[in-house]
């Protein structure tokens, strides 16, 4: 097979049309039938089948993609460490980061990192963490940090440290007023992740464990940052990272409601492809996270 064909055929693979492929490749649409006949040939089954007005893959269609996403970034890999043969802590870093951490981690260690080494490029990309998982595992990442999860074939994980998500309030807020009990959680109307987020996820079960109705939710963000500033302006709780309890322009004006049976204690961690490689700036910048700001014993925790 041609590393060229496997190409292509990934690009009308993400597009699901010819015709929409040929115009991102600025190839002809005959070009690229020509390529998908070379590797129905070499498959001996066919790749795709019709669906509406486009193509979807089929069962082998799906395996040669898996394939060709990984051979693509072999090639890219050997590339790109024969290239920087030689060249210390230099090169280009593709890291995936969820929110927090991009707020309160990532910046203190590229910091350090350009102070150590100038000519280091950087591209990072914000998403929660299952997003985050399928870039890299289709090499468009050299490593990501995020929450600790199920192992997953291919991918290695290292601790970095722990946090602690808790409910907070305005500092303000009348359930300061007296001793705050679980069920004076449920008096109130909170700010919060949707469902299917990891945090949000387990407060509702939480709630279900103690037998309590699970949180009145008044707004849903996917905004993390933006949950702060929020409830320092509203009588509405939410569930945060204590980092922002601590680190956070509007700190001042937060407090953490104590309620140790709904706090949530997590890993974050760094995580990188088994067999890929890891340039050494990458490598660098892994030791230099647990020092940003204090986070060998605290740090910042999204789903």
């Amino acid at each position: 097979m041609d590393l060229r064909d496997l190409r292509y055929f990934e690009t009308i693979a993400e597009l699901e049309h010819v015709g929409r492929a040929a115009d991102v490749l600025h190839r002809t649409q005959p070009a690229l039938t020509g390529c998908l006949r070379r590797l129905e040939d070499a498959c001996g089954a066919p790749l795709f089948e019709k669906s509406g007005r486009g193509i979807r893959l089929t069962a082998a269609g799906r395996v040669l993609l898996k394939w060709a996403r990984s051979l693509r970034s072999q090639v890219e890999d050997a590339e790109r460490e024969i290239k920087e043969l030689g060249g210390g802590i230099s090169g280009h870093i593709r890291i995936g980061i969820v929110p927090t951490a991009a707020q309160f981690l990532l910046p203190s260690a590229v910091t350090r990192m350009l102070a150590e080494a100038p000519k280091v490029t950087l591209r990072t990309v914000v998403a929660l963490s299952d997003s985050l998982r399928q870039q890299l595992l289709q090499g468009e990442l050299d490593l990501i940090v995020g929450t600790e999860s199920t192992a997953e074939e291919g991918l290695v994980s290292e601790v970095l440290t722990e946090d602690m998500i808790v409910v907070a309030a305005a500092a303000d807020h009348e359930i300061f007023r007296k001793e705050p009990t679980l069920a004076d959680l449920c008096s109130y109307r909170w700010a919060l992740q949707p469902p299917g987020a990891p945090t949000r996820d387990w407060l509702d079960r939480a709630f279900d464990q103690l037998h309590l109705p699970r949180p009145k939710v008044q707004v849903e963000t996917t905004t993390l940052m933006m949950l702060p500033a929020l409830i320092a302006e509203t009588g509405l709780l939410s569930f945060i990272s204590r980092l922002h309890l601590e680190s956070n322009p509007d700190a001042s004006r937060l407090k953490e409601v104590p309620a140790s049976e709904v706090s949530m204690r997590r890993r974050l961690v760094v995580t990188y492809r088994e067999n890929g490689y890891l340039p050494p700036a990458a490598l660098r910048l892994i030791e230099l996270f647990p020092h940003s700001i204090g986070l060998e014993n605290s740090t910042a925790q999204d789903g």
